[in-house]
Order: C-alpha cells, then structure tokens, then sequence
C-alpha cells in the first residue's frame, strides 16, 4: 500500500520518540490503561503522531473498559486505513493512519451506537489539539 507521507527508517527513528516508533513503525502495543489518553477528556482531536493527520474527534471518544482509547468513529473517511491482520494467531482488524501508515491499534465489531465499531487505539500513535486551536483536516 502507498501512503502520502513516505519516509525512510532513519528519518521516522529521528522523529518519533523510542516508545512511539516502536508502536507506529513497529506494530506494537503500549501497555493497557497506562497510555495518556486513556483518560483523557477534554474536546478537541487526536491526530496521528507521525504527520499530523486528523485521526479522531474527542466527541467520538467513549470509555470501553479495555485499556486503550476507544472512538466510534474515525474523523473522516479518510483517515484511517483498515488492514487484515492474523499475526499472534488471530484474525484482527488493524488500524492505520491514511497518510503515513503508522500503526494505531485494531477495531472491533463490539462497539456502541450508531456505528457498533471500537477503534482501540495506542496513546502514543497520538497527538491532541484541543477544539478551540484546532483545525480542519
């Protein structure tokens, strides 16, 4: 898959903190309920940390219980890309940024209304900008 944003290893290293290249460039996962916006509750978007891309919007943000930040909904069409995942002996759906293809989380079909979806997403895939400095796209 072709990502807008491509770059090489050595630059994404040079960008990115070790805990956030590891997760986005990687494909890990940060601990449960450690992460910084698991609990995070002011309004605004969490963009992705690698480039910047509107990901989610604070107000598709609900506590799921699982450990991770949970969204309904991603902010845009655009802005997640859905892969097929069967690594550690499962079928998963991952999550990835539509600009750059950092890896975010997973999304499961265990979801609330309206959408029935919970995009597990990984803290430090993400950057927020609350609502009042906030800007499309």
């Amino acid at each position: 898959m072709k990502f807008k944003v491509e770059k090489s290893d050595a630059e994404w290293r040079a960008e990115l903190d070790a805990e956030s290249y590891r997760v986005t460039r990687g494909c890990g996962t940060e601990t449960p309920f450690t992460g910084k916006y698991y609990h995070h509750k002011e309004d605004g978007i969490y963009r992705c940390i690698a480039c910047g891309k509107a990901l989610f919007d604070a107000r598709a943000k609900y506590e799921s219980g699982s450990g991770w930040p949970s969204y309904f909904e991603p902010y845009d069409q655009d802005a997640v890309v859905e892969i097929t995942d069967t690594s550690h002996g499962m079928a998963r759906t991952e999550v990835r940024c539509g600009d750059c293809g950092a890896h975010l989380g997973h999304v499961f079909n265990d979801g609330p209304a309206p959408t029935g979806l919970r995009y597990c997403i990984n803290s430090v895939a993400l950057d927020f900008e609350a609502r009042d400095s906030a800007t499309q796209g």
